[in-house]
């Protein structure tokens, strides 16, 4: 589906794993193997622009850490961003340039693309987002069903089974994301999305749609 392009979801690019993801059919298939990916990625990186305080883990010179937040490896911080009090990165995670990851948020097994801010009490497991989205405090990415069955990508009247049990979300650079959304494993959030406060968002939001609290969906410019 075009809608789910990588040239689509994120055209302004952002992200050191840009290459890795344009080898993929669809962005979800990079979380697999992401992890090994960040461990090669990171052995390349210039040691006058990064320190590695322990293996597997690279943060940029430039970066701002708290020094309670604690960071797992395999992890890339990259140039500008910013790790606040008490973030917990699980592992498995690459953070973009100038991106933010806020108190007491925890990132596992994720792609934050530049300039993505998780401010405030997020968590965001086995998901991809864009350049420039924003979650609102307390907005999270539910990544294992219920029933612990294999994650499908719906949009319109097609499905796509992903293989994984694991699958948060995939959201399009600049999407918005409402204080206290709930977003369903497999979730995809078109670019320039805007998600009311408070809403389960599930399935497909198309770009520059709002998602709104009675599950409507209205053009941005309508």
């Amino acid at each position: 589906m075009r809608e789910l392009r990588i040239t689509e979801l994120f055209p302004s690019g952002g992200s050191m794993l840009l290459e890795e993801l344009y080898k993929t059919r669809y962005p979800w298939d990079i979380l697999p193997c992401l992890g090994d990916i960040i461990l090669r990625l990171g052995e390349s990186l210039d040691p006058e622009e990064y320190v590695s305080p322990g293996r597997g883990i690279w943060i940029s010179r430039s970066a701002r850490l708290s020094p309670t937040a604690e960071i797992n490896a395999p992890a890339i911080i990259s140039h500008g961003s910013e790790v606040r009090h008490s973030a917990f990165i699980r592992g498995g995670v690459i953070v973009g340039e100038g991106a933010v990851i806020g108190n007491s948020s925890e990132i596992k097994n994720s792609v934050i693309f530049d300039g993505c801010q998780i401010p405030h009490f997020n968590y965001v497991g086995d998901s991809i987002l864009g350049r420039g989205a924003h979650l609102g405090a307390g907005a999270v990415t539910s990544n294992v069903k219920t029933d612990r069955s294999e994650v499908a990508v719906r949009a319109g009247e097609v499905e796509i089974k992903t293989g994984l049990r694991k699958l948060g979300a995939v959201i399009g650079e600049g999407a918005e994301i409402g204080c206290g959304a709930v977003i369903a494993p497999g979730a995809i959030i078109g670019r320039g999305a805007r998600i009311y406060p408070q809403c389960f968002v599930r399935g497909f939001v198309p770009r520059e749609h709002i998602l709104k609290s009675d599950g409507s969906l209205v053009p941005i410019n309508n």
